[in-house]
């Protein structure tokens, strides 16, 4: 049997009371070495972000307690950002032991936040202080460790149990005053409820939170509700940036997983009696009766991926995502939605309120399906893929809700929109003077204007995907809105149905109006082409190509040369512009030859002048009509008038 040796036992003893001696030796200085360590890190923050931090008192009650009093936090030469009267907080020894630093009960009192901004400066510019980084390449890879970095420090400051009293938070910019309170929170194993009072003005709004949150589960899960009855109002949007959001319930829930080196985060996000405004969304509030998001979010070292387990749902439409942002030198996005067969009333009787206006109570019957791919390598734009194709089966239109979708077939009243207002109403029918059908707009006119805008128009079904992808590619190589793929069809829904408010989804219903009207034969693309001459605009208030070419040439549209008619189909992108296209002696610009020559080709080839006459086409136009007067006012800018984008092929 092994024995121990009387020495042996001798340094045994001698070392655990060096360890006592030591343990004891630290508790009694364990303040002296906690203000030495928090001086060292508030001078740091203080020297790093121009802050001044002050504190009555900084000791440890117990072995494993921290308790502060009256701490102040001051931006240089700014308003106070910070107060707290008292805060304890009771740290897991066990953590200690390992350097680890997980809190079981925060308890605090008088924790006022208060950010103010006058003019341009604020006590909170140094939030937004970018870090110095030596190895700044390196430092941005590796999502799944940023993200499990961050969720690290987020569930190991939510304490299993606490208590907040008397905690403001409040915003302070220029004369308007937003404060949140919550008089009283407290957190009994991992659970809460709290009141929270909202002031805005004078105006004061009661909400309730309630939840959960557990560190060792990681997951956090709320609900926020109005106290009193009514919607909770989110406050500062609206004086602030114009919009309103205002919802009966709202809740939310979010888990971590880890597998392997990717951080998986599972949860749900669900909103109930939802409206929204904004006049960059809809000139109308939008009501959402249900929506759900249910979420599976993948993130590893260099990827960020929606999972299509993901639900979204709003009212009786759901449907799964599929969304993957990968960075290599550049990123790669890939966006997908496949929706198998489903009844078509499901989408139309779930259209928000006031987004869909013309659209709204919609009646339909037979199933639909969806599919939806957008690829794109911003490494390879060349390369971008789009798919969208949307199905229908024994699909027919029942009923008609607000706007009847066949009102082109006869007579009606077309508004036009400058700057989304309207500047003229008139018939387009033949009770209109300067109405003309198809068959008395020269063909020339007709061909160039076709060729100019969309060649392919009696082929296709509404939309010219391949321009679509062309226009996406160009648009994300000069980064902006330079060219849109619209279609004859898709201009003309948009003039005819829409008010023309420039806003975020307003493309949405542009392609299911257009996708009814082609698809279900609402209306013959005949007439469909001949109101489209009868309502575009070609300058200055001119509608029409019965008044545009009285406008330009004082003539009968049926009477027009190949040049006049080459010429009108030019102006059709900016009709304002038309003074641009001339020079001081009323000659056309040079810069139009190119464009004059290539619709001259296409109208050879259509028959419709021969190749000699085509050759010695010129951009050479006599104005003779009212337009000239024009040219006696200031002259617009002379930079060169973006021409439509003709298609390569003749279609």
């Amino acid at each position: 049997m092994f024995r121990i040796g009387q020495k042996t036992k001798i340094g045994i003893l001698v070392v655990a009371g060096l360890i006592v001696v030591a343990v004891i030796a630290i508790y009694l200085c364990k303040d002296s070495l906690l203000n030495h360590y928090a001086k060292g890190k508030f001078d740091k923050l203080e020297k790093e972000y121009g802050l001044r931090i002050t504190y009555d008192r900084l000791h440890m009650p117990g072995i494993n307690e921290v308790e502060i009093e009256h701490l102040t936090v001051v931006p240089h030469e700014r308003d106070t950002l910070l107060t707290l009267r008292s805060s304890k907080v009771k740290l897991s020894l066990w953590e200690m032991l390992w350097l680890n630093a997980e809190m079981k009960r925060v308890t605090t009192d008088g924790l006022h936040l208060s950010f103010v901004k006058k003019d341009s400066l604020s006590n909170y510019d140094f939030l937004f202080k970018k870090e110095q980084r030596k190895d700044d390449q390196e430092d941005r890879k590796d999502y799944a460790s940023k993200v499990s970095h961050l969720l690290k420090l987020l569930f190991g400051s939510l304490p299993d149990n606490g208590d907040m009293k008397d905690f403001v938070l409040s915003h302070r910019k220029d004369t308007v005053y937003t404060e949140v309170q919550v008089p009283m929170l407290h957190i009994e194993e991992n659970r809460f409820e709290t009141e929270i009072n909202v002031k805005e003005g004078s105006v004061v709004r009661q909400w309730i939170s309630r939840g959960r949150v557990h560190s060792g589960e990681k997951t956090v899960e709320a609900e926020l509700y109005s106290k009193n009855p009514g919607k909770v109002l989110l406050p500062y949007l609206n004086k602030y940036y114009g919009a309103q959001v205002a919802f009966d319930t709202l809740s939310y829930r979010l888990t971590e997983t880890k597998r392997g080196g990717e951080v998986t985060l599972n949860g749900k996000a669900e909103v109930c009696g939802l409206q929204l405004y904004h006049p960059g969304l809809s000139p109308e509030v939008v009501d959402l009766d249900r929506g759900r998001f249910n979420y599976t979010i993948n993130v590893g070292k260099d990827f960020v991926e929606l999972d299509s387990a993901t639900t979204v749902q709003f009212n009786r439409l759901d449907f799964h995502p599929y969304i993957r942002a990968q960075k290599s030198e550049k990123w790669h996005i890939t966006m997908a939605v496949d929706k198998p067969a489903f009844p078509a009333d499901d989408l139309f009787s779930s259209l928000p309120k006031g987004l869909f206006s013309n659209l709204e109570g919609l009646k339909t019957s037979g199933n639909l399906s969806y599919h939806f791919l957008l690829d794109v390598d911003f490494n390879n734009l060349n390369a971008l893929k789009l798919e969208s194709d949307l199905k229908g089966n024994s699909f027919k239109i029942t009923g008609y809700g607000k706007e009847s979708l066949s009102k082109m077939n006869g007579s009606f009243l077309y508004t036009a929109y400058e700057n989304g207002r309207p500047v003229r109403t008139f018939i387009v029918g033949p009770e209109n003077p300067n109405f003309r059908p198809l068959d008395s707009i020269s063909p020339l006119l007709q061909t160039a204007v076709m060729q100019s805008e969309d060649g392919s128009f009696y082929s296709h079904r509404g939309f010219r995907l391949d321009a679509l992808r062309l226009a996406l590619i160009h648009d994300l190589k000069v980064k902006k809105f330079a060219r849109g793929g619209s279609t004859i069809s898709m201009q003309l829904v948009k003039n005819v149905f829409l008010n023309r408010n420039k806003n975020l989804l307003r493309k949405l219903e542009e392609a299911m109006i257009v996708w009814l009207v082609e698809n279900q034969g609402l209306t013959s693309k005949h007439r469909m082409y001949e109101v489209y001459l009868n309502i575009a605009e070609w300058g200055p208030m001119v509608y029409g190509a019965c008044e545009a070419s009285h406008f330009y040439f004082g003539k009968e549209p049926s009477q027009l040369t190949p040049e006049e008619a080459i010429f009108m189909a030019s102006l059709i992108p900016k009709p304002k512009r038309y003074r641009s296209y001339f020079d001081e002696n009323m000659q056309l610009r040079s810069w139009l030859g190119g464009y004059f020559r290539l619709i001259a080709n296409r109208l050879s080839r259509k028959g419709l002048i021969t190749e000699e006459q085509a050759a010695a086409i010129q951009p050479i136009v006599v104005l003779s009509g009212s337009a000239v007067q024009g040219f006696s006012a200031p002259k617009d800018s002379v930079t060169v008038v973006e021409l439509p984008v003709v298609e390569e092929t003749d279609k």
